[in-house]
């Protein structure tokens, strides 16, 4: 196993908060069963500006993740956004590669794994999203892209950004979008005429893990409910609907999925999923 010494090469996590990430609990781990002279650190952003100067005057980094608030703030920093992620106008993942730092966006794929992992159809699908976020941006924008749904109804409780995100999925897909506020009437009519609920907020995330933005009774068996909070392994969201009859996905597999994506982009090579996996459920166990 190596020891952290002058070749060690640093990758980390650039969001507000970070303390209850367990990013750096799985890369570690992929780094040590791979025996890759790397090292995972969390880093509490809230100067993204200056964060994005520090990591241009050090040497020996290799890359990071973005997560909640910085991941459309960070693009206007970058020398470089993959096209996929230009599309969504989201970037999860940053490449520092020969000076440049390159932003890719793997939740879309990670979303559409799990999805798919899950058993849940899509094509012909009518979807309904909570949220209107990095991570809801490159959600909507995977299900846009080939996966042949029939119509997306996004809920949210910032108009500028929902309005934002329907706009540019207007725009850019010729996916049917329609959108209103998160309020009960709103929920009961769109929860009713759709198949697929992702929910797309930091609700229900630790330590506020009783809330919910979905009462219980609204949730009924004919849904499929994927949540992407993933700290608690199991949200009360979830707890619920799976109580209602639901086929439900835990935010886990999401970000296992967006995980093993950036872990491969940073070393080149195929991550220990396995690895990856256990270290995850076991911090729940």
């Amino acid at each position: 196993m190596f020891e952290i010494n002058t070749q060690t090469k640093l990758c980390g996590l650039l969001g507000n908060p970070v303390e209850h990430s367990l990013s750096p609990a799985i890369h570690n781990a992929a780094f040590r069963k791979l025996q890759l002279n790397y090292v995972y650190l969390a880093f509490r952003v809230e100067d993204l500006s200056g964060a994005i100067r520090g990591i241009r005057a050090l040497g020996n980094v290799r890359g990071f993740s973005v997560t909640i608030p910085h991941k459309v703030a960070v693009i206007p920093y970058l020398d470089e956004v993959e096209t996929a992620a230009k599309q969504i106008g989201s970037v999860n993942t940053i490449v520092v590669e020969n000076g440049k730092l390159i932003g890719y966006n793997t939740d879309a794929s990670g979303a559409l794994r799990a999805l798919r992992d899950a058993g849940a159809p899509l094509k012909g699908q009518r979807v309904l999203m909570l949220g209107s976020g990095g991570a809801a941006r490159a959600i909507a924008f995977a299900l846009a892209n080939g996966t042949g749904i029939d119509r997306l109804t996004i809920l949210g409780v910032d108009e500028a950004e929902r309005r934002g995100l329907v706009g540019d999925l207007q725009t850019k897909t010729s996916l049917h979008v329609e959108d209103g506020p998160i309020d009960e009437d709103t929920l009961r009519r769109s929860i009713t005429d759709s198949q697929i609920l992702l929910h797309c907020t930091p609700v229900g995330m630790h330590p506020q893990v009783e809330d919910t933005c979905v009462p219980a009774s609204m949730l009924k068996p004919h849904l499929t409910v994927m949540d992407i909070v993933y700290n608690p392994l199991e949200t009360r969201l979830l707890r619920e609907a799976k109580a209602a009859g639901c086929r439900t996905i835990r935010g886990l597999e999401m970000f296992l999925n967006q995980a093993i994506a950036q872990f491969e982009l940073w070393t080149g090579q195929a991550a220990p999923a396995d690895v990856m996996r256990t270290v995850l459920e076991s911090r729940f166990a």
